[in-house]
């Protein structure tokens, strides 16, 4: 069960990130005419633009989730996402077709969005219902640390593959190689799902016939559940940036804006994943002692202090003194990623749990998530100034901070069914 959901959210992240390690690369292959920031916010504009599919991706798979199962729609969104990402490895460059090379490009993504809109709360809610309820946050961090292990094989591939080859090999063929390893491990992901049965709560619903008919509307229609996932928005935002600034577009930051040779960049992000995946674990097995909320709200706190001298260390141009930034930001972003799935999980019903968990997610991610590497791109190229990550983080922290206080404690709390 652990392993059926942690193998998806590994594939799916996988595929899903492998872009923000590649931009470089990807600029040149599908936007070679233009140059500097330009091109890559090109780019990374291709890299946002899809998040703004996963709220309906959300709202079409929770229903899905919802009303025929975890497990079903969960298989679904694996065999999307591996078919989409493969097919972008096949796709012919710039050079080759002209502007059609960027519109399938995008087409490709937005289905990318589609599928991982159902994922992440689908994974997460399959787990939390299969758990034990004293080891809830603890066995709903492992499906976490798989998408920062995605990260971080994705991280390698790409090092590897920079330091192997010369740019224009790169250009030409290497950069397919990550997108096109997608599809066997997919199908890994397929049979390894399949495999696993339905949770035991969706079951005894659905032979109670007490399924909701339309699970969106009856989280919006409830004054609990709206306020629930109007909260989701705030709380989000910590995680969003988190993920997808320290991580996804640090690669990126570090040789496009600091000047790391792209190898370095590389090495210093993986040394922050490392760190993450080694915590991440922990973060969840406190939550279950002390509650989510301490956990979350102090490493909101912390993120929020240490943010901007974090990132000092790592614009010092040193490799070492990058590394000890990045892996302190990591350990303390850890109490907040390990932990907050869990947090949203429990605050909604079993009958709308996906769709209510997806719809706010979703809205979250995609504002203030996908819009975080193309933003940061944008502001750094007009200013000149490269601690913008540092004051976005900071921002987002302490948003999330104040967020995380209006939520009700739930670690000791069985999981509400209706």
């Amino acid at each position: 069960m652990t392993v059926a959901a942690s193998v998806g959210v590994f594939v799916e992240l996988y595929d899903y990130g492998i872009y923000g390690f590649l931009a470089g690369t990807l600029t040149s292959v599908f936007f070679p005419q233009a140059s500097g920031h330009a091109a890559l916010m090109l780019s990374f504009l291709v890299f946002g633009i899809p998040f703004f599919v996963r709220p309906l991706g959300g709202v079409v798979c929770g229903y899905f989730a919802d009303r025929v199962g975890r497990q079903r729609m969960l298989v679904f969104v694996i065999l999307l996402m591996s078919v989409a990402t493969a097919a972008i490895g096949v796709l012919p460059a710039y050079a080759v077709v002209g502007i059609a090379a960027p519109v399938l490009l995008m087409l490709l993504r937005f289905t990318q969005g589609f599928s991982l809109g159902g994922e992440v709360a689908g994974a997460m809610s399959f787990l939390a219902e299969y758990a034990p309820g004293e080891r809830r946050g603890r066995v709903t961090s492992y499906a976490q640390l798989a998408s920062f292990a995605a990260l971080l094989a994705g991280t390698v591939l790409a090092t590897a593959l920079n330091a192997g080859l010369s740019d224009g090999a790169m250009q030409a063929w290497g950069w397919r190689v990550p997108f096109l390893i997608a599809f066997p491990m997919g199908l890994i992901g397929v049979y390894i799902r399949k495999r696993v049965g339905e949770t035991p709560r969706f079951e005894r619903l659905k032979e109670r016939d007490r399924l909701s008919a339309s699970p969106v509307r009856e989280a919006l229609s409830s004054p609990e559940h709206r306020r629930a996932i109007l909260l989701i928005l705030p709380v989000t935002l910590l995680n969003s940036s988190g993920y997808y600034v320290l991580f996804v577009y640090m690669p990126t930051y570090l040789s496009e804006e600091l000047r790391f040779t792209t190898v370095r960049g590389l090495l210093v992000t993986a040394c922050t994943l490392v760190a993450i995946c080694i915590a991440i674990p922990f973060a969840g097995r406190l939550s279950d002692r002390l509650g989510r909320r301490p956990v979350v709200s102090g490493s909101a706190l912390l993120m929020a202090v240490l943010g901007i001298p974090c990132y000092l260390l790592i614009g010092q141009g040193s490799v070492p003194l990058a590394i000890v930034g990045g892996v302190l930001l990591a350990v303390l972003f850890a109490g907040y990623t390990g932990v907050i799935h869990i947090l949203l999980v429990e605050l909604f019903p079993t009958r709308v749990r996906v769709s209510a968990y997806a719809f706010g997610y979703n809205i979250a991610t995609a504002v203030f998530g996908g819009s975080a590497p193309f933003l940061m791109t944008w502001l750094i190229g007009l200013s000149g100034n490269t601690q913008f990550p540092a004051y976005y983080v900071v921002a987002t922290a302490l948003g999330s901070f104040a967020a995380v206080l209006k939520i009700r404690e739930s670690a000791h709390l069985p999981l509400p069914d209706e």
